[in-house]
């Protein structure tokens, strides 16, 4: 008898439809084949499905058994069709009644036949949602990740056991409610790190202020014990709130990943990554054999800070260069290119030398010039050209470290940061953007319109910096968020002032 069953596939960020079929033959010698180019995972769930139907009291068939994983051109990659493979060879060997055709298995089985934690498990929703399937049948671990997919029947199940008596209907399974956004972006939220904490850098902490209102990338140098990475650790406490959408873009690339956190649903906050300068390049990247996403796509609408930025290997900064520019990374591999995106705010830190107190009028640079000529040199010109706003973070006087007035908090910057990321999502309404970091060559042309006075002003400046033509555009940009921050309806002299003096203190000159 053929049975035939629906499943899904992740490939890069979206799920495929995948039709297992299962055909159980009378003659011949017994066996159990999948075809469809599994991978080894799929393959040993050969034995995983074959105990798990025993260990639940159901007969395995002493048959010829042929999975077929449709289609068959595409790569099949992990432990998620154990089920699917499961319920078609209890159909096939006549022990369940075929299921209605809109109904969607997916998941991972333990020996016992209890289902297990399965990635991707979003995109799959999304995905069966698309397909207009009825019954989403998914390990009872993931289904509160499902459940914020309006308009599908989620089913948890525990074990092969509890699906059998559900589709024989001697027992039902309640289908998972519902789970509005709302509810979720509605729970506290608590930070490590407080901006009220920082004592002085005023000028930081209002540079900070602005690469948050506009998703802007920001440099920092300045000498060790400056604050340069208590400062980017508190940055978190004033970003704006996450959209349903940016939530659900988050919150796939943590699910495929396997870094959702336990028990959550979704991706409520924006990702803080922090990777060592020792990270290799797919790991920061992405890549591999099966491509998946690196630490510069599990920033996506958050910030990736690189500490000790300059003690990056060369080639990694360099594979920074597309991604700051696009928003997005290509991974091309022989079976096929993956695009993952990458719209994040880099927050780079450095030493202005090895030492640290290069420039310093307390303390003695030991560093010969040479040293500190080839520390610079690491971070190459493009890479800073595409960094918006550029700081110097001295070193804190005694004075303010021992003073007791209050700084302002973080509740209030972002209460501030908030309202100009509001100002942005109604400008972009009906475009794809989202901050004003994120706009086009084009879009700042017609988004962006400057007087005469204020365009006269930037020409001149431009001229005198020697800027590029990108960093020319990147100050207009700056200056709007500055204008937002301010409330102000066009970008006027003061506006562009201020984003100039960010990117003439370009400090790794």
């Amino acid at each position: 008898m053929l049975a035939k069953i629906l499943s899904g596939a992740v490939v890069g960020l979206d799920a495929v439809m995948v039709t297992v079929e299962v055909d159980i033959a009378s003659q011949g010698l017994p066996s159990f084949t999948i075809v469809g180019l599994p991978d080894q995972a799929v393959e040993e769930s050969r034995e995983r499905v074959r105990a798990a139907i025993k260990n639940s009291g159901a007969q395995f068939p002493a048959k010829r058994i042929t999975v077929n994983l449709a289609p068959a051109d595409l790569p099949k990659v992990g432990p998620a069709y154990d089920l699917p493979i499961a319920i078609g060879i209890l159909i096939a060997s006549e022990q369940l009644p075929i299921v209605p055709q809109k109904q969607f298995f997916v998941g991972e089985l333990s020996l016992d036949g209890t289902l297990r934690h399965t990635n991707g498990m979003l995109s799959l929703a999304l995905l069966a949602k698309e397909q207009k399937i009825q019954a989403l049948y998914i390990p009872a671990s993931d289904a509160k990740e499902a459940a914020v997919i309006k308009g599908i029947d989620i089913y948890p199940v525990e074990s092969i056991i509890q699906l059998f008596r559900h589709l024989t209907k001697s027992e039902s399974i309640e289908p998972h409610p519902y789970i509005p956004f709302e509810n979720i972006r509605s729970y506290e939220q608590n930070f490590d790190f407080d901006l009220s904490d920082v004592r002085g850098q005023e000028q930081v902490k209002r540079a900070i202020e602005i690469a948050a209102a506009g998703g802007h990338n920001l440099f920092m140098q300045g000498p060790p014990g400056a604050g340069k990475t208590m400062l980017a650790r508190a940055l978190p406490s004033i970003l704006p709130t996450l959209t349903e959408s940016e939530a659900i873009e988050v919150t796939k690339i943590y699910s495929i990943t396997g870094n959702l956190p336990s028990g959550r649903s979704i991706m409520s906050s924006r990702p803080f990554r922090a990777p060592h300068h020792t990270t290799s390049r797919i790991g920061l990247v992405g890549g591999g054999s099966h491509p998946l996403p690196g630490e510069i796509s599990l920033a996506h609408r958050g910030v990736l800070f690189c500490d000790e930025f300059p003690e990056f290997p060369r080639n990694v900064l360099e594979a920074l260069r597309q991604p700051l520019e696009d928003g997005i990374v290509t991974i091309s591999r022989a079976a096929g290119t993956i695009t993952y995106p990458a719209k994040f705010m880099l927050v780079a830190a450095a030493n202005p030398c090895p030492c640290g107190n290069w420039g310093s009028q307390t303390k003695r640079c030991l560093c010969l010039p040479g040293t500190i000529s080839r520390y610079k040199k690491r971070i190459s010109g493009p890479i800073l050209d595409r960094i918006d706003l550029h700081v110097t973070v001295p070193a804190v006087q005694v004075e303010k470290l021992t003073s007791q007035g209050m700084a302002e908090t973080s509740q209030n910057i972002r209460t501030r940061v908030q309202k100009a990321r509001d100002i942005q999502l109604s400008r972009f309404a009906t475009l794809k953007w989202k901050a004003n970091a994120e706009m086009s060559t084009r879009a700042v042309k017609e988004l962006c319109t400057l007087s005469s006075e204020v365009a006269a002003f930037l020409r001149q400046a431009v001229s005198r910096l020697n800027l590029s033509a990108r960093s020319f555009y990147r100050i207009i940009k700056v200056s709007r968020t500055i204008a937002d921050l301010a409330e102000e309806k066009d970008i006027a002299l003061p506006h562009v002032a201020e984003a100039l003096q960010y990117r003439s203190n370009t400090i790794m000159e």
